[in-house]
């Protein structure tokens, strides 16, 4: 840490899981400010420096009630305390739940609070829904308090912006940030691709690999050499696996990989594909960074048009998206690639390009830091305006 950094909190109840690499990266990609991540626990995941995390417990135990103490009362006087010895100048949350939990740390601290929505926070509107997680539904019931206690609500996406709206943040409070990937780390491959589409993320229902693999048998039934690689570990393996054996000559699922080995896994495809569908909570893909880092790599994208990812994938340019659930055309879209080699890359080409404009990392990262800067100047001033106050005084008497 340099003498002219200022500290900030980044802030997730569980630190973190291997899925969250773009916390992470956004995190480390900070010049102005130095990083302290804090939350309940660690988890089995992704590596950060011990000097820059804090948590509250172990999940086992005597922290065990720490934590509870925590999630259900905001009170951790040790964590705060070791935290205050830090001077921070605001905590971002990721995740509206973690949002509403850091709010007491906010107080506590006298720090603003930024919290970051990325999808299913913004989009899982159903309360009483027995596979949503206690603390995304204690967010729902009390989400009004996160309304008007944050200092800014930023949205991955427009898309997630316009969700929030509808739920009651104000159109003032809330701001679309992209997150952008390091463009150095994705960037294209010299070797020639190989015959695969290459799938990357969660096998949950929402993210579409069962209409993905009936699309690749409708495509491999005139190009049966084009085969698929499916990343990724999750509750609908299993049958997607089985799914996949029974209609597909050529695919493999490769389990959980770490974020080196799914680089080179997307260096070495011909098209990413995506299928992201709205599913009965109302979990939508928010923004698709998974896209933004294929495309960075100068890697054609297929995908349905849901959520956000209209945003991240530019139809016709950097890719092709279709109607939700539509099999045919997405076996269309992936047959089309495959076919033509020059349009591959010229997507690819454009996806690169377009991903240094908007999304890259660096750049992106400069922005949050501006925001930053106008949060902290905003609150701070705020304070030094209530302080001014004779006591008894009304805020508007004059």
């Amino acid at each position: 840490m340099s003498a002219d950094q200022e500290v900030i909190i980044i802030y997730r109840d569980h630190l973190l899981y291997p899925s969250e690499t773009f916390v992470r990266a956004q995190a480390n990609a900070l010049k102005r400010h130095f990083p302290v991540f804090a939350g309940l626990r660690r988890v089995p995941g992704l590596e950060l420096p011990e000097e820059q995390t804090r948590v509250i417990g172990s999940g086992h135990g005597v922290s065990r009630i720490r934590e509870v103490a925590f999630k259900l009362w905001g009170v951790a006087p040790g964590f705060v305390k070791e935290l205050r010895s830090l001077q921070p100048r605001l905590i971002h949350a990721h995740y509206g739940a973690d949002g509403l939990r850091a709010m007491p740390l906010a107080k506590e601290l006298n720090v603003p609070l930024i919290v970051s929505f990325h999808g299913s926070d913004a989009t899982v509107t159903k309360v009483g829904s027995a596979k949503t997680p206690f603390g995304h539904r204690h967010y729902l019931k009390n989400k009004v308090r996160l309304q008007a206690g944050a200092s800014q609500i930023i949205a991955v996406s427009e898309f997630v912006k316009a969700k929030l709206l509808e739920q009651g943040y104000r159109d003032e409070q809330v701001r679309v940030h992209y997150i952008g990937v390091d463009t150095k780390l994705f960037s294209p491959s010299s070797a020639e691709a190989e015959p695969f589409v290459l799938f990357a993320g969660r096998l949950v229902d929402r993210k579409g690999v069962g209409y993905l693999i009936r699309a690749m048998a409708e495509v491999q039934a005139d190009m049966p050499s084009l085969g698929l690689v499916v990343i990724g570990e999750g509750p609908k393996r299993q049958e997607l696996e089985a799914l996949g054996k029974t209609m597909l000559r050529k695919v493999r699922f490769v389990g959980k990989q770490p974020p080196e080995a799914v680089r080179d896994w997307m260096a070495r495809c011909a098209i990413f594909a995506a299928p992201s569908i709205r599913v009965e909570s109302g979990e939508e893909e928010g923004f698709g960074i998974v896209l933004i880092e294929a495309q960075a790599m100068e890697k054609p994208v297929v995908s349905f048009n849901s959520g956000g990812i209209g945003e991240a994938v530019e139809h016709g340019v950097t890719g092709f998206l279709g109607p939700e659930r539509d099999v045919q055309v997405l076996a269309h879209n992936i047959a089309l690639l495959a076919r033509d080699p020059y349009l591959r890359l010229r997507a690819g080409v454009a996806g690169r390009i377009r991903t240094l404009q908007l999304f890259d990392l660096e750049k992106q990262t400069a922005k949050l830091e501006a925001i930053y800067g106008e949060v902290t100047s905003r609150f701070f001033a705020g304070c030094k305006r209530r302080e001014s106050i004779p006591n008894g005084a009304s805020l508007w008497s004059r």
